[in-house]
């Protein structure tokens, strides 16, 4: 089995707009997911720098940043990021810039765990519903152009609001949209905006929201994560843990 989790960090600034970004890891840590994508994690102005120390990461975690292409002292790319257990690798990254009125991207990592291989999508749709759609088939077609096939998992904040919204329909078509819960705003969560998609060759063990008070303070969206199986997840050599809902 394999533990994946989304978090939208809105740059490590959390609700009393104080930046903490060793809250952030102190909340990835109380997940213990196996492989993290990260929303807005690079600051916004200036040098776009990462708002959670590269080191900060090493020092506090068992993760390993996914290299992409980012600016000096960055680790995403248009503010996505994805984050590895240390046993994992990743054998190839792509970054697509997504077409938007604002900046928007995502980045797609093929990973491997022993001799499972495995496919991540990290993304963070725009506010309006048209370019959604459109940002939708773009992250769609690149898997499509992706060889060879692999179990995919796609995670981010796609900020739609309406449960039928299309980028969701889209999603749909073949993959499984998951809603692990309300999600934000992380101290009284009204919206699933924050989604895990699996593939079908992917089985949902269960999902969730992390619910803690940490994670209520470290950011404006609480986490989501799901326990995952496919062919040869196994080798994570990790057993069926209890979800966390901490008071």
């Amino acid at each position: 089995m394999l533990r994946v989790a989304s978090y939208n960090i809105r740059k490590s600034v959390g609700t009393d707009w104080r930046r903490r970004p060793l809250e952030i890891l102190a909340v990835l840590n109380e997940i213990d997911a196996d492989v993290v994508a990260l929303q807005e994690v690079d600051r916004r102005f200036g040098t776009r720098t990462s708002s959670i120390p590269p080191r900060a990461i090493r020092d506090h975690t068992r993760y390993t940043v996914v290299a992409v292409d980012a600016r000096p002292g960055g680790i995403g790319w248009h503010g996505n990021a994805i984050l590895v257990r240390e046993t994992i690798a990743a054998d190839s990254v792509t970054c697509l810039t997504l077409p938007a009125l604002e900046p928007r991207g995502a980045v797609i990592a093929d990973l491997r765990l022993g001799q499972a291989r495995f496919r991540v999508a990290a993304m963070h749709l725009g506010l309006l519903g048209l370019w959604r759609k459109r940002q939708a088939r773009a992250v769609l077609a690149a898997l499509d152009r992706l060889q060879p096939a692999l179990p995919t998992i796609l995670m981010g904040d796609l900020n739609e609001w309406n449960p039928d919204g299309r980028c969701f329909k889209l999603f749909g078509r073949a993959h499984a949209v998951l809603t692990p819960g309300r999600s934000y705003p992380s101290r009284m969560p009204l919206g699933a905006l924050d989604r895990i998609i699996l593939s079908r060759d992917v089985e949902l063990v269960d999902t969730a929201v992390h619910l803690s008070s940490r994670a209520r303070r470290a950011s404006d969206h609480l986490p989501v994560y799901a326990d995952v199986a496919f062919a040869g997840s196994a080798a994570a050599g990790r057993h069926v843990r209890p979800l966390v809902s901490h008071p």
